[in-house]
């Protein structure tokens, strides 16, 4: 439940708000010479104003490759090239486009909370085996079975938490 509780973090934080963060170029992959390789791997991303981030690859015969690769990643970015550093204004929000986006977060957080109960049922499955194969009594699996329920409750609690955070976050202009 704490790997999905990360996963979950690790997707809102590609969601855009209307700041610029280094975590919305997490998804963009460079063709380095054939193979397809995350950006942070090729170059030093950085936030100088809360509206631009700056990108300025290691390799700079790959500028036009990195380029390519953040305007094919479709995130909205305006990008100037200036022969060593890539510049991507990142744009104001619409009203509609923040919408969008706090409905994005909505879908990502019912997953998580779909994944939390996917390992809420192997653990019931696992305790129901247990007691079948007489590996445990039957109070030990109705306490365990108890138990599992409470940190599932915590752990849906926590993505929802995270959830309404990143929605007021997203809707704040």
């Amino acid at each position: 439940m704490e790997a999905v509780i990360e996963d979950f973090k690790r997707k809102l934080s590609i969601v855009r708000t209307g700041r610029a963060t280094i975590g919305l170029l997490d998804a963009v992959h460079v063709d380095y010479y054939g193979t397809s390789t995350p950006l942070q791997q090729m170059a030093s991303v950085a936030v100088p104003e809360p509206q631009m981030i700056t990108v300025q690859p290691w390799d700079a015969t790959q500028l036009g490759a990195i380029e390519k690769a953040i305007l094919a990643a479709n995130l909205g970015f305006s990008a100037s090239n200036d022969g060593k550093i890539i510049r991507l204004s990142v744009p104001a929000l619409t009203e509609e486009r923040r919408k969008q986006l706090a409905k994005q977060v909505g879908e990502i957080a019912e997953d998580h909370r779909v994944a939390v109960r996917n390992v809420r049922h192997a653990s019931n499955d696992s305790l129901k085996k247990m007691l079948k194969d007489k590996l445990v009594s039957e109070d030990d699996e109705r306490s365990g079975l108890e138990e599992v329920q409470k940190l599932t409750n915590t752990f849906i609690a926590k993505v929802d938490e995270l959830a309404k955070n990143k929605e007021q976050e997203v809707m704040s202009v």
